[in-house]
């Protein structure tokens, strides 16, 4: 069966794609919005995508995969922002288990081993 991936900008695309997605495990990655040459503000981000996509492989069969940008730098550092109100991001890149305590932040999404364990474990 594989997985499926899923794109999100803003809070509310985010949570219709979580919604749409309940029954399956669904993990998140939060960065900062791209611009016209695909690359996002925030330099982590950056960094941090390829390595996620490097282990979408291990994600558990039947998964969902969402990238979600959470919005410009200006928007990101409101702290009351719906990412930090609601789902109390702290900070961007975020890769999370929907539903879970379970996430990496900032450079433990440089961590392969750190994302491969939290794609495989229960």
């Amino acid at each position: 069966m594989g997985w499926e991936e899923k794109a999100a900008r803003g809070y509310s695309e985010f949570v219709q794609a979580a919604q749409q997605s309940r029954g399956r495990p669904v993990f998140a990655l939060f960065c900062g919005d791209k611009d016209a040459q695909g690359r996002s503000w925030c330099p982590d981000c950056v960094t941090a995508e390829p390595v996620v996509r490097s282990e979408l492989n291990s994600l558990p069969d039947g998964a969902v995969f969402i990238y979600c940008q959470v919005g410009d730098r200006a928007y990101w550092k409101d702290p009351n922002n719906e990412f930090r109100k609601n789902l109390k991001l702290t900070a961007v890149p975020t890769l999370l288990k929907y539903g879970t305590p379970q996430k990496l932040v900032e450079e433990e999404c440089l961590n392969r081993e750190l994302v491969h364990m939290l794609f495989t474990e229960d």
